[in-house]
């Protein structure tokens, strides 16, 4: 499962959705997620459906590299289908005992099921296309407005930066010390819940050294360096605006109407 996490690679493409700005690409991401949030019946997830599929088309990245990533979060998703669908007051459908399903229930526990596992592969999608260094840049110039009310920008953008960067690292990592720890014969796939539990005990420790001994070397370079924060900085590749750029605010604007239209017609 640790391997199944996709968040925070980037998978290199030449497509229309990696040649665009990257704080297009964040703006789609917190349309789509609203539009989520906003839809309430069948036709808003059909239109949201149509919208996640043609950004995995028009991406080119492999649709089962970007499923792959809904392994991680399975046993959110199966918590939160199942208090949805058994706790919930409506028409009973089916009854044993102290569990029951009602209609209400069975239309929410779908909706939830599928918002949570489109959240995934709509942030997926972003992550997928854009190299942590844009990621942070475009983050940093869409909340420029911030600097006024003297609310450190540049740092909160450098550290997401670095926490996008050191996710693919440190599950690498993770992988390697399983391995070695299943050569001196450690198992990791029998037993129940709990006993899988405690069997990854073993392997926090190494991970957790490794990782204050990676932040550590990280700010002795940054120090080396001279590194002072975002005041003054000037930028390699400055971010500007394009003209397809334009047209996904067009595409993406037209959506959220669409969603609205649809959740108030039905």
């Amino acid at each position: 499962m640790i391997r199944d996490i996709t968040i925070g690679q980037y998978y290199p493409a030449d497509s229309p959705i990696h040649r665009l700005d990257p704080r297009t690409k964040l703006f789609g991401t917190l349309v789509y997620i609203v539009s989520l949030f906003f839809a309430d019946n069948l036709w808003c997830y059909g239109a949201a459906t149509l919208f996640l599929a043609a950004a995995v088309r028009i991406s080119r990245v492999p649709f089962r590299f970007i499923v792959r990533g809904l392994k991680a979060v399975v046993f959110l998703l199966l918590i939160s289908v199942s208090f949805n669908l058994f706790l919930t007051d409506g028409r009973v459908l089916w009854q044993a005992g102290f569990l029951k399903i009602t209609d209400a229930g069975l239309r929410l526990a779908l909706f939830m099921g599928l918002r949570l596992a489109y959240l995934v592969i709509g942030s997926s999608i972003m992550t997928l296309t854009t190299t942590p260094n844009q990621l942070a840049d475009g983050l940093e110039k869409s909340l420029g407005f911030l600097n006024r009310a003297r609310v450190p920008v540049h740092e909160i953008s450098m550290m997401m930066s670095i926490a996008l960067r050191f996710i693919p690292i440190l599950v690498e990592e993770t992988d390697k010390i399983m391995k070695a720890q299943m050569a001196r014969g450690a198992d990791f796939e029998s037993g129940n819940v709990i006993r899988r539990a405690k069997s990854m005990i073993p392997i926090l420790v190494p991970l957790f050294v490794s990782a204050f001994r990676r932040a550590t070397d990280l700010a002795m370079a940054m120090e080396a360096r001279c590194y002072r924060g975002g005041e003054g900085r000037t930028k390699m590749k400055p971010l500007q605006y394009e003209r397809r750029d334009g047209f996904a605010y067009a595409v993406l604007l037209a959506y959220l109407a669409a969603v609205i239209a649809l959740r108030l017609i039905w």
